[in-house]
């Protein structure tokens, strides 16, 4: 008798149930490095946001009306959603230009954005002082629709709608449900250009809204032309990101992944190591014309100037030329070191940007509390800790069923 997932159809509420049940109970070890350190920050962090909403913002927090924005904004939501953008990059490369040697890697890349923008999401309502309002932004209330946070809010919720319908073909072949699973993949390809479009204007939306903020940014990290840098390094961001979570994900679910794919892993790496290249230089090209026409020259013999030179020769240049160089040797290792100076350089310019180079001429400056640190930390682990739970269950990194390929 066969032991795959049966057709939702031919199933009673009893079984269905059972099934269900059957999978949430925790697969593999449990006093593993990773749990002992997680599962006491989860704890830890859930505590803090229970104290955020019943005491407010202001009591885990150092936000002030002066800043009011700080590290959920800008590390939880502007530098997350870079990172997720591996998957609109993917799912272009695999379903418009067809390029699939890279298609065993949409899914995982696809799972790994939508949960992003999902905990983000959850990371913003944390960050509004009346959490309740969130459905302002998204009918205009207030400012318009002619907003920019109009805009992003919007973009934002069509855009987990449009991830979890790439998504839910693997989820339908999960449960088995045969029937959904042809109504669903034939939803693809129109969900995958429409996540695409939205994803490359809140990309450069999240930027946009920095706009209005021009006597608030230091002149090195602020120009008009911020949108357009948010969405170039997005690309190599999100590549980075896929570069790196694919590394770790052949160590520890290596069991799922088939011969055929482990022997592609380098060569997918290598093709991605090649585009983070070219979208670095693109990005390095545009913010050298940007710095030569702001004529900020006198600015760069300051601190913040030795800053900002650090962030464009350190984790722009310099890991330009490590994926340059080790794309021509064939040495996956040193991609691998890049991707991760990359993900590095991502981090630093979105908080120069949000956190670090914002209202950088106050006498007292914005530092977070350990309480941010401690719940932005817990929210990154749950998002592993159910990464890790659709990938131990869910056809993502291992082969669909057989009775797939068999209906087509």
């Amino acid at each position: 008798m066969s032991n795959s997932p049966q057709i939702i159809g031919d199933r009673d509420g009893n079984s269905m149930w059972k099934f269900l049940v059957s999978e949430f109970r925790p697969k593999g070890k449990w006093l593993t490095p990773f749990n002992i350190i997680s599962i006491p920050v989860m704890l830890l962090g859930l505590v803090l946001i229970i104290i955020r909403f019943w005491k407010g913002i202001g009591s885990i927090t150092n936000l002030t009306q002066e800043i009011p924005w700080g590290l959920w904004i800008g590390f939880d939501v502007v530098t997350g959603v870079a990172f997720a953008g591996g998957a609109y990059v993917l799912t272009f490369m695999v379903y418009i230009l067809n390029m699939r040697k890279y298609h065993s890697i949409v899914r995982v890349t696809v799972l790994n954005g939508f949960l992003a923008y999902v905990f983000y999401a959850g990371a913003l309502l944390l960050d509004l002082g009346r959490p309740w309002h969130v459905i302002n932004p998204i009918i205009g209330n207030g400012f318009g629709t002619s907003s920019v946070l109009f805009l992003v809010a919007w973009h934002f919720l069509l855009y987990m709608i449009a991830e979890l319908i790439e998504f839910s073909p693997a989820v339908a072949e999960w449960l088995g449900a045969r029937r959904a699973r042809k109504i669903l993949s034939g939803m693809t390809i129109a969900a995958v250009i429409f996540g695409i479009t939205l994803s490359t204007l809140h990309q450069s939306g999240l930027g946009a809204l920095y706009l209005m903020a021009k006597d608030k940014i230091h002149p090195l990290w602020y120009s008009e032309f911020i949108p357009i840098m948010f969405l170039v390094s997005s690309i190599f961001a999100g590549l980075s990101m896929v570069i790196f979570e694919g590394s770790i994900s052949h160590k520890v679910f290596f069991a799922q992944i088939s011969e055929k794919n482990h022997q592609a892993q380098k060569d997918i790496i290598r093709g991605l190591s090649k585009i983070c290249a070219g979208a670095m230089f693109a990005y390095f090209f545009l913010q050298l014309l940007v710095f030569i026409h702001g004529q900020n020259w006198d600015l760069l013999n300051t601190p913040m100037g030795y800053w900002f030179l650090l962030e464009m020769l350190g984790f722009v240049l310099f890991p330009m030329i490590l994926f340059f160089i080790s794309y021509r040797t064939n040495n996956i290792k040193l991609i691998k070191i890049a991707a991760i100076i990359t993900m590095a350089g991502v981090i630093l310019n979105r908080l120069n940007v949000t956190v670090i180079g914002f209202r950088w001429d106050m006498a007292i400056r914005y530092v977070p509390s350990w309480m941010e640190f401690t719940v932005t930390l817990a929210v990154i682990f749950t998002e592993i800790w159910i990464f890790r739970w659709v990938i131990q269950r869910m056809p993502v990194l291992r082969d669909s069923p057989s009775w797939v390929n068999e209906n087509k």
